[in-house]
């Protein structure tokens, strides 16, 4: 309860006052890299955090390492607005290729069947291409923070990538985290994302977020 009440009171400025919701949007706007890494170092590490809690009982421990969490999740923040725009762009350009008509004009218009199609690829191809390299990235940039106690020193130690891909559960990371939640969840929860105006398609990303620690806790249970 407590933790609901300080998300709230996090949130409840925007929702009441026009003027700190249009200082974030036209901050939004103008940086909007810099707002990605805030925005995925806050939701996505308080979705960690949330996970923690369903599977420790605690929202925090010795070697939990929040503050390098938050560093790694802004960090692929970055590249998760980069894929955003590459593969928003990049299939528009692929469905004219293949001979679909007006398909900027139906992306960018009115909610239609096409226009939540257009939104599917997008959300297919990013999940398929990209998702799998970030959540690898991520399970190993994991367990070097758990593996040098989760301070920010250890955090700052080279990264033994041999080391850590031997130490993957690839039976998880293949049948659950990448068979199950990619297309059972990915998929349509980014459609949805994609549907969205742009100036909030990278929000609604951080807070599916939170979504991910509850997964990444289910993942660890199964462990």
């Amino acid at each position: 309860m407590y933790f609901i009440l300080a998300v709230v009171i996090f949130f409840l400025p925007f929702i009441l006052c026009e003027d700190v919701f249009r200082a974030y949007e036209g901050f939004n706007k103008e940086h909007g890299m810099i707002m990605s890494f805030i925005k995925f170092a806050i939701l996505a590490t308080m979705g960690e955090t949330i996970g923690l809690r369903i599977r420790a009982g605690v929202y925090n421990q010795k070697g939990f390492g929040i503050i390098p969490r938050a560093i790694v999740w802004g960090f692929l923040g970055l590249t998760i607005n980069l894929a955003f725009v590459i593969f928003s762009s990049g299939t528009l350009k692929f469905l004219d290729y293949m001979g679909m008509q007006n398909v900027k004009e139906t992306f960018e218009g009115t909610l239609t069947l096409n226009k939540v199609l257009i939104a599917f690829c997008i959300s297919t191809f990013m999940n398929t291409i990209y998702a799998p390299v970030m959540m690898t990235l991520h399970k190993i940039t994991d367990t070097h923070i758990m593996n040098n106690g989760g301070t920010i020193t250890g955090f700052l130690r080279p990264i033994q990538m041999g080391e850590m891909f031997k130490s993957i559960n690839w039976d998880i990371q293949w049948n659950f985290v990448f068979k199950k939640t990619i297309p059972f969840f990915w998929i349509p929860a980014h459609t949805i994302t994609f549907i969205l105006p742009q100036d909030y398609r990278v929000l609604f990303a951080a807070v599916l977020g939170i979504a991910l620690g509850v997964i990444l806790s289910l993942a660890a249970r199964k462990r």
